[in-house]
């Protein structure tokens, strides 16, 4: 079966967004323009990764043009997105590998999230593939998003992933309603 290549050239909208309650939530990339909507899953660290390499990139996308780059430094406060995710939110695929690349030509960050393939499918050459048009391959979201929409994009995924659980002061995973059992303080609830 040939591959789905959702893509969309500068959406109307790009968010990541979560369902559920911190501790039991799902969280979602979802794209939508004229109308269609594409949502996938991912995972929390996948999100916290992904806005963390949008900041780097477009960092080093304006320094490399001295400044001249249409990407401002921050997100615009009159483009940022705190709506909730639209509905029918419905999961196209689980997302395995993420790519970002700056389009120094079109001036555009592209932005592209393959589907998890199962490791008996997967070989050595099929992981490395990044950034191709063939009719093989995962199922794909490709975006491309003008510097202001990436920096915005980072900006609510940071947010989103600081939303969660509050860390453990001594062991710094996250802790639960009811507290855990701390690897640190030799397993005695906290």
């Amino acid at each position: 079966m040939p591959r789905q290549v959702f893509f969309y050239d500068q959406p109307e909208r790009f968010v990541a967004g979560t369902v559920g309650q911190p501790g039991a939530r799902a969280f979602y990339l979802q794209a939508s323009a004229r109308g269609r909507i594409t949502s996938v899953l991912l995972e929390k660290t996948q999100v916290a990764a992904l806005a963390e390499r949008i900041e780097e990139v477009l960092d080093e996308a304006l320094r490399r043009s001295g400044g001249d780059a249409a990407i401002p430094a921050a997100a615009p406060k009159d483009l940022l997105d705190t709506a909730p995710l639209d509905l029918p939110l419905e999961q196209e695929f689980r997302v395995g590998t993420m790519a970002l690349a700056w389009d120094s030509v079109d001036a555009c960050l592209v932005v592209e999230a393959q589907a998890l393939v199962e490791e008996e499918e997967e070989d050595e050459d099929a992981a490395a593939v990044v950034f191709t048009d063939d009719d093989s391959g995962p199922d794909m979201l490709r975006v491309r998003l003008t510097g202001a929409m990436a920096r915005v994009f980072a900006k609510r995924a940071l947010d989103l992933v600081a939303a969660g659980r509050k860390p453990c002061p001594f062991c710094n995973l996250p802790l639960d309603p009811e507290g855990h059992l701390c690897p640190r303080a030799n397993g005695y609830r906290r």
